[in-house]
């Protein structure tokens, strides 16, 4: 088929899917909490059950990651997500303050785009699908063209539990021909009312610039730093199992171990234990050129695969069992292939001598490209965790956990997610892990409790000294022109006690 009838067909089903979900959303508006919640929980549960045939699916299609790691995220995205916001307020009133007398009351923004990644195409659509069904809201996605089948089959799954819990037909929708021009019209669609994007850093760029509100994420060059305190057999088996997690492909995963000198020889050794193959300078050299042939740029066929793999890509001859790759480095920048986000089972290895060297080192790590995302530390000194988490560019410092997962909620009390905000550091509008919460629209009814009386002596002017023949603006200050003659006394006073209301508060 030409590609320009293929790029048409794409668009036309595109808009029928967005025509189709604003008629399904104008009915979704009328149900009631626990018409929502009873879809969602439906939702969530046929999800879950399906965890390990979607994660199958996905390492089919896509050649990334690991089955067992897949059907975990499946899980996290699906129950996890689940029980972060089933008892949350979505419908209607959703807040009353009584004393101050405010309410706040829900309201959806209507039909969402969901960008989906290849390298976690099931959990992200069940993830976005969830949180949007729990506001209200309409969703329809464009899948990642090597992950089709499966972000389809995992919505699919999604719809059928929707529909038979009684959810308007068309409230979940997706393109299933993928291709840019289908993607870009959908984020700019007149009934399109927020971006989810979750990929590449070209479409997120994309989603900004769509003229639409959007949650974006930026890079993950996550920098993890061990401190000389910290619990070495501990903090390197959480790492390795950590960056070997899916074969890398999370954004949140280690990218560069970070190691005081005084504790190196001990975390060298345990990361050999644990499955570690350190590089030689030939072998480091044959890696870069896999990881990037031109500066800047990572090889994207070296994403989600296994250690073996890759070496294999570069010619060299590791043990079957090896779980990451480790080279030594010094240095940091785009001409640095160990330095950048690298989303597969490859660290680079930085040694300084202090907590503060660390710390300069984290910055020129996050600078190259992860600024805003995550940091990890190992450490059992907690005023050197607290000034990491003070003066760290990230919205996330994750202590003596795994990164990979931590972010998302797994193995820390951080809300679940499959997209993490990066906050202005990284050019994202918020830095929260995303849910339900960012899809509504909070709407206040406030009640008028402090009482301003204005003089009655007010004179108008019938000239305006605004006209095109009239003195500048600055000129009618200095000359005393006014509209009206306020007491100044009242309006002191009417501060005054605006300012102690806030001082009580």
């Amino acid at each position: 088929m030409p590609q320009l009838d293929y790029d048409l067909q794409a668009i036309q089903e595109m808009r029928e899917a967005v025509q189709n979900a604003k008629e399904a959303q104008l009915q979704y508006l009328k149900f009631s909490q626990q018409e929502v919640d009873r879809i969602v929980k439906k939702v969530a549960d046929a999800a879950f059950a399906k965890s390990a045939e979607l994660a199958e699916l996905a390492v089919q299609e896509t050649e990334m990651g690991i089955i067992e790691h897949k059907k975990l995220k499946n899980e996290l995205g699906s129950k996890g997500v689940y029980e972060s916001i089933r008892n949350e307020k979505t419908v209607g009133i959703i807040k009353e303050d009584p004393v101050n007398k405010i309410m706040e009351i829900a309201d959806p923004f209507g039909i969402i785009a969901g960008i989906i990644p290849t390298t976690n195409p099931t959990s992200t659509a069940i993830f976005k699908t969830l949180i949007s069904l729990k506001t209200r809201n309409a969703i329809v996605f464009s899948p990642h063209p090597s992950a089709v089948k499966c972000t389809i089959a995992a919505l699919k799954i999604c719809q059928e539990a929707a529909d038979s819990a009684g959810a308007p037909k068309g409230i979940i929708g997706w393109i299933s021909k993928p291709v840019m021009a289908a993607t870009t019209e959908l984020m700019s669609h007149k009934d399109v009312k927020l971006i989810l994007a979750t990929g590449g850093g070209g479409l997120v760029k994309a989603a900004y610039s769509s003229g639409k509100p959007a949650y974006g994420v930026g890079p993950g060059n996550v920098p993890v730093y061990i401190e000389k305190t910290a619990n070495v057999n501990k903090a390197v088996k959480m790492i390795v199992d950590s960056k070997s997690f899916d074969n890398g492909t999370l954004c949140s995963s280690e990218q560069a171990l970070v190691i005081d000198r005084d504790i190196k020889q001990m975390v060298i050794s345990e990361l050999k234990n644990n499955g570690a193959y350190f590089l030689n300078e030939s072998e480091k050299s044959l890696v870069e050129k896999v990881i990037s042939s031109v500066p800047g740029q990572i090889n994207p066929k070296i994403v989600g695969r296994s250690a073996f793999k890759i070496a294999e890509m570069a010619g060299i001859s590791v043990p079957a069992e090896t779980r990451v790759l480790i080279a030594e480095e010094t240095k940091v920048g785009k001409e640095i292939p160990f330095s950048m986000e690298k989303l597969s089972p490859i660290l680079a290895l930085y040694t300084v001598s202090d907590s503060s060297e660390a710390q300069d080192m984290c910055l020129q790590i996050l600078n190259l490209g992860g600024r805003g995302h995550t940091l990890a530390l190992h450490t059992n000194n907690e005023d050197i965790a607290e000034d990491f988490a003070v003066e760290m560019p990230v919205s996330r410092v994750l202590i003596n956990t795994l990164s990979s997962i931590g972010a998302a909620g797994a193995t820390t009390n951080l809300i679940p997610t499959l997209t993490l905000g990066c906050g202005s550091y990284g050019g994202n509008i918020t830095s929260d892990n995303i849910t339900a919460r960012h899809l509504i629209n909070t709407k206040r009814m406030a009640y008028g409790v402090r009482e301003v009386e204005f003089s009655k002596s007010t004179e108008f002017r019938r000239e305006t000294p605004y006209s095109n023949n009239s003195t500048s603006f600055g000129q009618v200050i200095n000359t005393g022109h006014s509209t009206a003659k306020i007491d100044e006394n009242i309006i002191a006073e009417v501060v005054e006690q605006v300012i102690k209301k806030f001082q009580l508060n």
